[in-house]
């Protein structure tokens, strides 16, 4: 478990674990034996712990968040590694493909990328003069992925898009685009910003940037708009 033995949540859904093993037959020290590992958030305690545990020979091995999946993956390609919450596995190597994983991985996946697209479509019909979209972008896995398929369903659509970093925005500090639209020609006259992948993306929205729709492009409604994850 990449976090602290004493978080909450933590041993919650560690409890939670305990108890699907038992109502699936499975008591410890009966029939199954759990070495559970917590590194605190340390890179070289997790690669140490995964080593440690991979060397006592598991029948199989639960990865927790974070880093614990790619830490567990540079020491066996042999033992069974489940992960609990994958972000694009495929991206990250992980596995070949969510259908048939193949190789000794596989787990669950948090995020569906088909729904980036969703949020585009759905832009589109709230908003059809839209034209221009800036998507601020998350590095790593799940930024990638989403962006992908950001721009596949942008392309048909007919829908310019401008990816902004987060480095980008939290440098640049508050992105606006109000009625006037002075400051987005920076932008490309960005009309709307799609906040994509995960949590940092949220908290850069709600600290660090005002995002408005030009109040002219909405049909619906004349509230500004921002979408994201």
């Amino acid at each position: 478990m990449h976090t602290n033995a004493d978080e909450p949540e933590a041993q919650a859904r560690l409890a939670a674990f305990l108890q699907g093993l038992q109502e699936a037959g499975w008591s410890i020290g009966r029939n199954v034996q759990v070495d559970t590992r917590w590194s605190t958030g340390d890179l070289a305690r997790l690669s140490k712990d995964a080593a440690e545990l991979i060397a006592v020979r598991p029948d199989v091995v639960l990865a927790g968040v974070g880093a614990t999946t790619a830490a567990l993956a540079e020491v066996t390609r042999s033992v069974p590694i489940v992960f609990a919450q994958g972000i694009d596995p495929v991206g990250a190597g992980y596995i070949d493909r969510l259908a048939r994983p193949g190789g000794n991985i596989t787990g669950f996946v948090q995020l569906d990328y088909g729904l980036a697209g969703k949020w585009m479509e759905l832009l589109k019909e709230v908003a059809p003069s839209v034209k221009v979209v800036a998507v601020l972008r998350e590095p790593g896995a799940a930024g990638i992925g989403q962006w992908a398929i950001i721009q596949s369903v942008a392309q048909r659509l007919g829908v310019e898009l401008k990816p902004i970093g987060l480095t980008d925005a939290a440098a640049s500090g508050p992105i606006k685009s109000a009625p006037g639209r002075s400051e987005p020609a920076a932008r490309g006259q960005v009309n709307v910003l799609i906040g994509a992948a995960g949590s940092d993306a949220t908290h850069a929205c709600n600290d660090r940037s005002v995002i408005l729709v030009d109040r002219s492009i909405l049909t619906a409604s004349r509230r500004p708009l921002l979408i994201k994850s």
